[in-house]
């Protein structure tokens, strides 16, 4: 077992034996006597587990007395290391999205993931330094919008937006029934029904100049309707497809695209 999981199991010895003794948990966590040392130094310091060596009754329990110090606590996420790496990846993800919004919400998730990593032995500025996210073709949005049609979203409610139409160059006005949020190549996206066209369409969330909560309720699409129109290729095409084209490329460009996921 992990370092991590020798804690665990350290912890839950002691809670179902009360006292445990030297040899049984060499025996039980298979390591060497250095090496449970370090573990119940580590215990001790870094995480404040109350845990003394009883003389009398011959091996290690929990102190019974009042500590004004840190409370001990354990981790309160099972993960093995690998676990821990993946989340860790994954929040850099979250933190690097578009709406600074969210950081709030995801600094203690952060803080406590770095806390879970430490136990592990690597910190997070090594696990920073070694795994790299990076983006491609991003582009700025205002942040402010992005709560309030989440908002919409999630409270199922009609939305007026004034957004920008790149193609021809104006600003118009629209009522939508918000149906979800899409980040697609480091953009944000809304699928949504527009009223006025009566038709489903997908509003890019940087060309938003603003964005109103209507009392109204949604009008509730299936989500079988919502692949269908958009999942085909997203952010180029949307709809049903229309025709089917053969693509054909040479033994030596197969190399690459054979990986590729392409449906």
């Amino acid at each position: 077992m992990n370092r991590t999981e020798r804690f665990y199991r350290i912890d839950q010895l002691l809670r179902e034996r009360c006292v445990v003794s030297l040899g049984s948990f060499l025996a039980e966590l298979e390591v060497s006597r250095a090496t449970f040392k370090r573990d119940i130094e580590y215990l001790r310091d870094r995480l404040h587990a109350p845990i003394v060596w009883d003389r009398a009754a011959g091996g290690y329990r929990f102190s019974s007395e009042a500590s004004s110090g840190p409370i001990y606590e354990l981790p309160g996420l099972w993960f093995s290391a690998t676990e821990l790496y993946a989340l860790l990846a994954a929040q850099k993800l979250l933190a690097d999205l578009e709406p600074s919004l969210l950081l709030a919400h995801i600094a203690p998730l952060q803080t406590r993931l770095s806390e879970l990593l430490t136990v592990s032995g690597h910190s997070t500025d090594e696990i920073a330094a070694r795994v790299r996210l990076l983006s491609s073709a991003k582009r700025k949005m205002d942040t402010q919008f992005f709560g309030v049609v989440a908002q919409a979203v999630l409270a199922r409610q009609q939305l007026q937006l004034t957004a920008w139409n790149r193609g021809r160059d104006e600003v118009q006005v629209r009522v939508v029934s918000p149906q979800r949020l899409v980040h697609y190549r480091d953009n944000w996206y809304l699928d949504a029904y527009c009223h006025l066209r009566g038709a489903l369409r997908s509003f890019s969330l940087d060309t938003l100049r603003a964005a109103t909560l209507l009392d109204e309720a949604a009008l509730e699409i299936s989500e079988a309707q919502l692949n269908a129109h958009f999942s085909g290729s997203y952010g180029i095409f949307s709809g049903g497809s229309k025709d089917w084209a053969v693509l054909r490329f040479s033994a030596e460009r197969t190399r690459w695209v054979e990986s590729e996921c392409w449906h």
